[in-house]
C-alpha cells in the first residue's frame, strides 16, 4: 500500500531527486542522493529521510532501470522505514516522457503470495463522472473503503483498466491494487476483476451483478473462483508498466 511522487532536481542540487512516499500509516519526504557504484548492480542512489529528531538517515537504496518490454527508464527503490523492507518503482506517464519532465509517480510492486478470499463482503458503485467507481471490501480483520480510478498508463491490452486507491493519514491517494474489465465466457456478462493489497496480503476478488443489479450501477464483491473466466494473470496484479 504505497504511493508517492519523485522529482528530478537541477544538476547543482545536493540530492538528484526529491519526493514524498505515502502509505496508510505514514507520509515521508525522501531524497535520492547519488552514491559511488562498486559494481554494475550496485545501487545508483541512497534514499534518505529526516527522522523525528531532525537527523538525516539512510532508509534505502535505488537503481536506474529500463523496462524489459517498454524500454522506458524508471527507478527501482528498496526502502525500510522501520516496518520491514518494501519495494516500489518510480515511473513516468507518456505525457511526462514526451515533455521530458522530471516528474515521476511512485507505484507498488507485486507482493509475495495471495491470501485466500474466505468470507468477504463488499460493494462497488459506478460514479456518474470520470468513469470511476467507489466501494468497500471487508472481513472480520479489515475494512477498506476505496475508489477505482481509470488507469492513464494503460498502453497494452494486459495492463489494468483501473487503479485501486485508498487514502493516507493526510488524505493522499494510495494505490493498493489494480482492476480489469472482463466478460464471462459462460454467461457473457460483464464484471470487474480486482487485485487488492490488504493488510493480510494480496487478495483477488470479482465484482459482479446479480439479476436484480444487472443494468444498474451497483456490483457485489465476491471471492474469486478460478472458472476460466479470469481475463488477466494474477501475477500482474499490483504492477503497472508505463
Amino acid at each position: 500500500m504505497f504511493a508517492g511522487t519523485l522529482t528530478r532536481n537541477v544538476e547543482t542540487a545536493a540530492a538528484e531527486y526529491t519526493g514524498m512516499i505515502h502509505s496508510t500509516r505514514f507520509d515521508i519526504a525522501i531524497q535520492l542522493e547519488a552514491r559511488a557504484k562498486m559494481s554494475a548492480r550496485s545501487p545508483d542512489f541512497d534514499v534518505t529521510a529526516v527522522n523525528k529528531s531532525g537527523r538525516k538517515v539512510r532508509i534505502g537504496t535505488a537503481w536506474n532501470e529500463t523496462g524489459n518490454t517498454s524500454g522506458n527508464p524508471y527507478i527501482s527503490m528498496q526502502i525500510d522505514v522501520g516496518l520491514g523492507p518494501f519495494r516500489v518503482n518510480a515511473v513516468q506517464t507518456k505525457e511526462a516522457r514526451a515533455a521530458q519532465s522530471g516528474e515521476f509517480e511512485i507505484i507498488p510492486l507485486v507482493s509475495n503470495g495471495l491470501m485466500k478470499s474466505g468470507s468477504i463482503s463488499g460493494e462497488l458503485t459506478a460514479m456518474n463522472a470520470d468513469n470511476a467507481f467507489t466501494g468497500y471490501i471487508a472481513n472480520m480483520m479489515f475494512d477498506l473503503e476505496f475508489m477505482l480510478i481509470e488507469n492513464g498508463y494503460k498502453t497494452e491490452e494486459t495492463h489494468p483498466d483501473y487503479r485501486i486507491e485508498v487514502s493516507s493519514p493526510r488524505g493522499t491517494p494510495i494505490r493498493v491494487g489494480s482492476a480489469w474489465m472482463a466478460k464471462s465466457s459462460r454467461t457473457g456478462n460483464d464484471y470487474l476483476s480486482l487485485m487488492i493489497n490488504t493488510p493480510d496480503g494480496d487478495l483477488r476478488v470479482n465484482a459482479v451483478q446479480n439479476e436484480e443489479q444487472r443494468g444498474g450501477q451497483t456490483f457485489s464483491i465476491i471471492p474469486f473462483i478460478d472458472s476460466g473466466d479470469q481475463a488477466q494473470d494474477a501475477s500482474v496484479g499490483l504492477s503497472l508498466v508505463a
